[in-house]
């Protein structure tokens, strides 16, 4: 796929960045095609086995091409862990799944320390034993089943891609990716995300029922033999590569002040110098984690759709997965059924797109 020079037309020709060839050289047009054409063919292998669920597919590439995080809520039954499963398959990337449940330790995900004996001197030895955070692609199954503090045990991983036990730090492995699958109907049992958790997953991802059409699909081939052979098109090498192609993706001023400006008026103002309904229904808004996102998102989902150049149509497209999480709403909200997905519309409505005449 040709990669697109000129910008798309929603972006003011004022607010290009001072270098709109930032990626003009032959290995980084060369990578930007590969990352291209990988996408498409991560997509094919995955239709060997997942019907459906498109938009979680793009947003779960995304996610990799910008080397964030991902919370994927959903109802049982609805594919969470398959479709993660499958993408590591895709990309032969090792995977570890880990059962979240109200009595896992924080030491049953990091590892610990355990005695071994020397067998050639018979002396013994304190000696690491890893634990499942230490691969590619980590599932934390049904995360809001274990308490805070065995929860927290991921934090430093998906920030700094270490951790730290008895004092000592290891870093694991590039790339390394978190995806948790969290089932929003059950709440005996469970424990709330902490607000510094849920601010570290770059997307928030809904998975919803598919259509009859799909629905009746996947009955009659899961009913079947199904046995696929996965072609590896791309390499945890080639994602750690377009992570950093992604960087190098200029962004208009007015684009990077948008995407500030969703933040910062997702918060609550005590001089009031915020929309009504965010004063009346938001009790915190959005970090500057949020903006981050909503640049590399955009960057990424520009250059999938062959693009040199982020537009204000790509902040909009993942204004909800970004912010939907990080928006906690207080009591009025919640008495009054004001779901996080309506504020966001409310936020996109109230939070105005830069025009050539500014």
């Amino acid at each position: 796929m040709a990669f697109k020079e000129e910008q798309d037309v929603d972006v003011i020709d004022t607010a290009v960045a001072e270098d709109p060839t930032a990626l003009d050289t032959p290995d980084d047009i060369d990578l930007a095609d590969r990352m291209v054409a990988g996408r498409e063919q991560i997509i094919t292998e995955l239709r060997k086995l997942i019907i459906g669920q498109q938009e979680v597919i793009d947003q779960m590439l995304l996610s990799l091409f910008v080397g964030g995080n991902s919370l994927i809520v959903g109802v049982p039954g609805l594919a969470k862990t398959l479709i993660i499963h499958t993408v590591a398959q895709v990309l032969d990337l090792n995977f570890s799944r880990i059962q979240f449940t109200p009595d896992l330790m924080p030491s049953d995900i990091t590892g610990t320390d355990i005695i071994q004996e020397d067998p050639k001197t018979g002396r013994r030895q304190m000696v690491f034993a890893p634990g499942p955070i230490f691969a590619n692609i980590v599932l934390a199954d049904e995360i809001n089943r274990t308490p805070p503090k065995t929860q927290s045990a991921l934090l430093e991983a998906m920030q700094e891609h270490r951790v730290t036990v008895q004092g000592e730090t290891y870093t694991l492995e590039e790339p390394f990716y978190v995806f948790a699958t969290q089932n929003p109907i059950e709440l005996e049992g469970t424990y709330p995300l902490p607000e510094a958790q849920l601010d570290r997953f770059m997307f928030e991802i809904i998975i919803d029922h598919l259509s009859e059409a799909e629905e009746l699909e996947v009955v009659r081939t899961t009913t079947g033999i199904q046995n696929p052979e996965f072609s590896h098109a791309v390499t945890g090498a080639d994602l750690v590569a377009f992570q950093q192609l992604v960087r190098k993706v200029p962004v208009p001023d007015a684009v990077l002040r948008y995407s500030v400006s969703l933040a910062r008026t997702s918060r609550p103002d005590p001089n009031g110098d915020c929309p009504d309904f965010i004063k009346k229904w938001v009790a915190f808004g959005a970090s500057v984690r949020a903006a981050q996102y909503l640049i590399l998102g955009g960057k990424a989902r520009a250059l999938t759709q062959g693009r040199y150049n982020v537009s204000f149509d790509d902040i909009r497209a993942l204004a909800h997965p970004v912010l939907r999480h990080r928006i906690l709403t207080n009591f009025h909200a919640e008495s009054e059924g004001v779901s996080t997905g309506t504020l966001v519309d409310l936020l996109l409505e109230a939070v105005p797109v830069p025009t050539s005449g500014m």
